[in-house]
């Protein structure tokens, strides 16, 4: 298994530590404040940067594998599905942008799957760029939600903005994914596989 390879499994392995962690101080009341708050970031932050390594090393040193690119868009959403059933539990995000975001997410990868049956790459759109770059924005906020939550520092506006964060990112996941439909659908591109 090659670097880039490694470095995805690295954010799946991580993904139930994170879950984990991110109970501990449900479950054990007693751990210090700061220590959670430290090791919910680090391991956070681990995972971003393993994202952010793993695809520029695999197109730079000519690491792209078949593996990676089917193991890469999995990870990212059992990562951020992950983090927003977390943030779900905890009351940060809204139900409602929740399994907006998690029938997409779903139905993406089994859109993904057909086309990767067809030899056909899904090519990305300005909305599954900004739902990428919100569901980055839900993450730390919700993180940041959190640790304010168990410090006991929390306000009023901070659920507002949750709010809107989460209703920005579910929109721009499902438009992103009304978009890929729409060029499949033009394309014809599954029409064979409805005979």
């Amino acid at each position: 298994m090659n670097l880039p390879n490694k470095l995805t499994v690295t954010r799946l392995v991580l993904t139930p530590v994170f879950f984990a962690w991110y109970f501990i101080k449900d479950l054990v009341p007693s751990v210090p404040s700061i220590l959670y708050s430290v090791v919910l970031v680090l391991v956070y932050a681990i995972m971003e940067l393993t994202d952010l390594l793993d695809g520029k090393i695999a197109r730079k040193h000519n690491l792209v594998t078949d593996l990676g690119k089917v193991m890469d868009p999995f990870a990212d959403v059992m990562i951020h599905l992950t983090f927003f059933t977390c943030f779900l539990y905890s009351s940060i995000a809204p139900v409602w942008a929740f399994v907006l975001i998690l029938w997409r997410e779903f139905s993406q990868s089994f859109m993904r799957m057909l086309l990767m049956g067809k030899g056909k790459p899904m090519a990305a759109n300005i909305f599954g760029k900004a739902k990428t770059c919100l569901y980055a924005f839900c993450s730390i906020y919700g993180i940041f939600y959190r640790i304010m939550m168990v410090m006991e520092l929390s306000q009023p506006w901070m659920s507002v903005s949750a709010t809107v964060l989460f209703a920005l990112a579910a929109l721009s996941s499902v438009a992103s994914f009304l978009i890929y439909i729409t060029e499949v659908i033009k394309q014809g591109t599954l029409k064979d596989m409805t005979r």
